[in-house]
C-alpha cells in the first residue's frame, strides 16, 4: 500500500490590481471614520430639511438588508438554526449601535418634533417584522425552542447558553413578543408533557415514590427559568406543574392504597409526609385534603379503640395508649407539618372527639393518675413528674364530662390518702394545682382541704410516734 503524501498548502495569488482597489476602499473607509463624514452628511441632511429622505432611506435599506438575513436564517436547518439566528442578531445588533451613531443628530431633532420611531426602537421591529414574524423562521423558531426544552426534560444536555440569548432576543422585540412567540405554546407543551408525565408516575409509582418525582419536576423548571427563561415566566410555568402533578391528582395520592396518607400515617413516615405537606400547601385545598384525611384516620383508630370491651379491661394500658397515639401525632404535626396550628387544632379536636366517646373515660384517666400517684412515679425526678401530669391535663381538656373526673378523682385522692400509699406529695401538690390553674379555685378547693387535712393528719401521727 503506497504511502499519502500530504498535499503543501498553496497560497491563492491575489492580483496587485485588486488589492490596491481594496485598500482604496478601506483608506477611504478610515478617512470617512476619522473626519465624521458619515455624521455630518447625515446632519446636513436634516439640517437642510431632508430629513424625511433620510428616514425613509433608512427603512427602505435595512428593510432589504434584513430581507437578506431573514433568507439566510431559512436556509440554516437543524441543529444550526438557532445559531445562525443568534449570530445575525449579534451583527444587526452591532449595526444598529453604529447606524445610531451616525444618525444621532436626526433621533433627537427630526425623529422627536415628527415623532417618529427612534433608530434603535425601528431596527427592534424591523427586525421582528422581517426576521421573527416570517412565516418559515416564525414556525422554525417555535419548534426548535420546544424541541430543545422537550429533549432537556427527557435528559439530554442542551446548549443552554443559546436558549439564552433567543429568549433574550424575543424579550428585547418586547414582553407580547416574548409571549406569543414563546411563553404561550411552551406552557401548552408543558401542560401536556406533565399531564403525561403524571399519569405515568400514577401508573408505576407509590405514593412516596411520585411525590419525590414531582418536587424534582418542580425543581427543575425553577431551575429552566434561572439558566435561559424569562423570569415573569417562572410563576406561570410552576402553576402548570403544580396543577397537573398536585392539584389534579391529590385525591388520588392521599388514598393510595398501602401508600397513601394514612400508611405515612401510621408508619411514621416524616419525610413522605413532609414532602406531601409541602407539595400540597402550593395548591387550593391541598392542606385541607391532608387535614381532613387525617383527622378521619385518626378518629377511626380513636373510636375503635375506646370502643373495644378488651381494651378497656387495663385503664392504665389503654390511658397509656392514649398517650402514645397522642405523642405519635404531635410529633408528626411538628415534624412533619411545619407545627401548623390548624393541624394541631385538628388533632385535638379528634382526641376530643372519640375520647368522650366513651362515657367511662373520666373515670379511666383518673384511674391511671391513681396508678401514677401510688406506685408509678416512685423514684421518678420533678422534672419528669411534670412531663407525665401535663399529659394527664392534655387528656382532662379533652373531656367533656369534667366534674365526672373530678368525682372520680376525689374518690381516688380519699383513698390513697387514707391508705398512706401516695408516692410523691410533690405531685399531689402539682396535679392539684394545675387543676386549679385549668379549672379554678372552686374546682379544686374541696380537694386541697383534703390534702391538708391527710397532711395535718399525718404530721400529728408523726409527732405522736416520735413524743413515744
Amino acid at each position: 500500500m503506497g504511502s499519502t503524501q500530504a498535499i503543501p498548502f498553496q497560497q491563492v495569488a491575489v492580483h496587485q490590481k485588486y488589492a490596491d482597489r481594496t485598500w482604496e476602499k478601506l483608506e477611504r473607509a478610515i478617512h470617512e471614520i476619522y473626519n465624521h463624514n458619515a455624521n455630518r452628511s447625515a446632519y446636513n441632511m436634516v439640517l437642510h430639511k431632508f430629513g424625511e429622505k433620510l428616514y425613509s432611506g433608512l427603512v427602505t435599506t435595512m428593510t432589504a438588508h434584513l430581507k437578506e438575513i431573514s433568507k439566510s436564517i431559512e436556509d440554516a436547518r437543524g441543529g444550526s438554526f438557532l445559531e445562525e439566528l443568534n449570530r445575525k442578531w449579534n451583527d444587526h445588533n452591532t449595526a444598529l449601535q453604529m447606524i445610531g451613531d451616525v444618525l444621532m443628530y436626526m433621533d433627537r431633532t427630526f425623529v422627536q418634533s415628527t415623532r417618529k420611531t427612534p433608530v434603535h426602537e425601528l431596527g427592534l421591529i424591523l427586525w421582528r417584522d422581517n426576521v421573527i414574524y416570517s412565516s418559515k423562521i416564525r414556525t422554525s423558531l417555535r419548534d426548535t425552542l420546544l424541541e430543545r426544552v422537550l429533549r432537556e426534560r427527557t435528559g439530554e444536555v442542551i446548549n443552554r447558553g443559546i436558549m439564552r440569548n433567543v429568549t433574550k432576543m424575543l424579550m428585547d422585540l418586547g414582553s407580547s413578543v416574548y409571549q406569543e412567540e414563546f411563553e404561550r405554546p411552551f406552557l401548552e407543551a408543558s401542560a401536556e408533557f406533565y399531564r403525561g408525565e403524571s399519569q405515568k408516575f400514577i401508573e408505576c409509582c407509590d405514593c412516596g415514590k411520585y411525590l419525590k418525582e414531582a418536587e424534582r419536576r418542580l425543581n427543575e423548571e425553577m431551575e429552566r427559568v434561572t439558566h435561559y427563561l424569562d423570569a415573569t415566566s417562572e410563576a406561570k410555568i410552576i402553576n402548570v406543574v403544580e396543577k397537573e402533578m398536585i392539584a389534579d391528582r391529590m385525591t388520588v395520592l392521599v388514598r393510595m392504597e398501602n401508600s397513601g396518607l394514612v400508611s405515612m400515617l401510621r408508619d411514621d413516615k416524616y419525610e413522605d409526609l413532609g414532602r406531601m405537606y409541602n407539595l400540597f400547601r402550593r395548591v387550593p385545598n391541598g392542606l385541607s385534603t391532608v387535614q381532613d384525611v387525617m383527622t378521619s384516620h385518626i378518629r377511626a383508630i380513636g373510636e375503635q379503640s375506646v370502643t373495644d370491651p378488651e381494651r378497656l379491661e387495663d385503664p392504665v394500658k389503654f390511658v397509656h395508649w392514649l398517650l402514645d397515639e397522642k405523642d405519635k401525632y404531635d410529633k408528626i404535626v411538628s415534624s412533619a407539618f411545619d407545627n401548623n396550628q390548624t393541624f394541631r387544632n385538628a388533632l385535638n379536636s379528634s382526641f376530643e372527639y372519640f375520647i368522650n366517646l366513651n362515657a367511662r373515660s373520666p373515670e379511666l384517666i383518673s384511674l391511671f393518675v391513681d396508678d401514677k400517684l401510688r406506685n408509678g412515679l416512685e423514684g421518678v425526678g420533678e422534672e419528669d413528674v411534670e412531663v407525665i401530669l401535663d399529659k394527664v391535663m392534655m387528656l382532662f381538656r379533652s373531656l367533656q364530662e369534667k366534674d365526672a373526673f373530678e368525682k372520680y378523682y376525689e374518690q381516688h385522692l380519699a383513698e390513697r390518702l387514707l391508705s398512706g400509699k401516695t408516692v410523691s406529695d410533690y405531685a399531689e401538690r402539682s396535679l392539684m394545682a394545675k387543676l386549679k390553674t385549668e379549672c379554678g379555685c372552686q374546682f379544686s378547693s374541696k380537694l386541697e382541704r383534703k390534702l391538708a387535712d391527710m397532711k395535718i393528719s399525718q404530721d400529728t401521727t408523726q409527732g405522736l410516734y416520735r413524743s413515744q
